[in-house]
């Protein structure tokens, strides 16, 4: 890795935190690598890095980030991914890269279907079924073509058995993106990451960040300020990021932002599965002739006809309102 990282050169970081640093690489055979470096003193960390490791180990998913292997002695710690090249999702939105170019309407819908996709298999698909308990916007990457990657399993946990199911455990996860039922009591489901999914849904729709204190009062909160303007086209006209609403007919936000609100509502039971968020997102990416991606891995296993027609369904009347 040191040889990889240039002596871990600080001219390869590309990314920082709490846990540590992220330097780009390249392998010997050319594989371009990003290497997660661990903060060694730190119990958390070894807990996050055992996690990690073990979950990553036994996920494979076109949306997931690909672990490629893992380095441990007595000074360093370090996880090595496949290196996603664009950025993420956030400095798209909120970053640098946004005044490169901003995010087209295509994009932004391929990573809610691709992103949609990648917590449906953690949710539904995987064994154990996992809670990713992080998902927001900063852990979603990019590949060139906008294919996007959630990445970052440092907090996530088993699910429980039953998909309706909660485990208790402590509140960990990002402020503003973090579901108000697991929030309060602790108790966490895999709807709390729908909940977060909703978050981002709502990113890529208005532009704004989850929590932005430099907002006006009563809209530093992205959630609490959108809410009521995602039930008319009105409503929908003055969230909707400026960079799209000359390109993007009314009735489409629209749809995208039904399946948002469905995702945020402040009820679990009246959340949607993840498995049914794919679904009426497909739905949409085929009428507007947006690229999917692959098709593989969207699940369908727990989700019943009736509950995708409910999605469905309330992303339609929305479009009519």
């Amino acid at each position: 890795m040191t040889a990889a990282t240039n002596n871990f050169n600080p001219s390869n970081v590309i990314g920082q935190g709490g846990f540590g640093r992220v330097y780009s690489g390249v392998l010997t055979d050319g594989t371009k690598i990003a290497v997660k470096v661990l903060i060694r003193e730190d119990k958390q960390g070894d807990r996050e890095f055992s996690a990690e490791v073990e979950m990553l180990s036994r996920l494979h998913h076109r949306n997931l980030v690909k672990l490629v292997g893992i380095c441990t002695d007595d000074d360093m710690r370090s996880l090595v991914y496949e290196l996603i090249p664009n950025g993420s999702v956030d400095s798209h939105l909120h970053g640098d890269d946004k005044k490169i170019a901003p995010l087209s309407w295509e994009a932004r819908l391929k990573i809610a279907l691709g992103a949609a996709r990648g917590l449906a298999y953690l949710h539904e698909d995987s064994y154990p079924r996992v809670i990713h308990r992080d998902f927001k916007s900063s852990n979603i990457l990019l590949e060139d073509d906008f294919t996007p990657k959630v990445s970052d399993f440092g907090l996530a946990k088993a699910a429980s058995e039953e998909l309706t199911g909660h485990i208790s455990t402590r509140v960990m996860g990002t402020f503003g993106y973090v579901a108000p039922e697991y929030a309060m009591t602790g108790h966490l489901l895999v709807k709390s990451d729908v909940y977060s999914y909703g978050v981002v849904l709502l990113e890529l729709l208005s532009g704004r960040k989850p929590v932005d204190m430099s907002r006006a009062q009563g809209q530093e909160n992205l959630v609490t300020w959108a809410r009521p303007l995602l039930t008319s086209l009105e409503g929908l006209d003055f969230l909707a990021d400026p960079d799209l609403r000359s390109s993007v007919a009314p009735e489409n936000l629209a749809r995208v932002a039904a399946i948002a609100s469905m995702c945020v509502r402040p009820e679990v039971s009246q959340r949607p599965f993840m498995g049914e968020v794919v679904q009426a997102l497909k739905l949409v990416c085929s009428d507007m002739d947006v690229e999917e991606g692959e098709t593989s891995g969207a699940s369908n296993s727990v989700s019943s006809p009736e509950a995708k027609a409910k999605v469905t369904a309330a992303s339609t009347s929305r479009q009519r309102e």
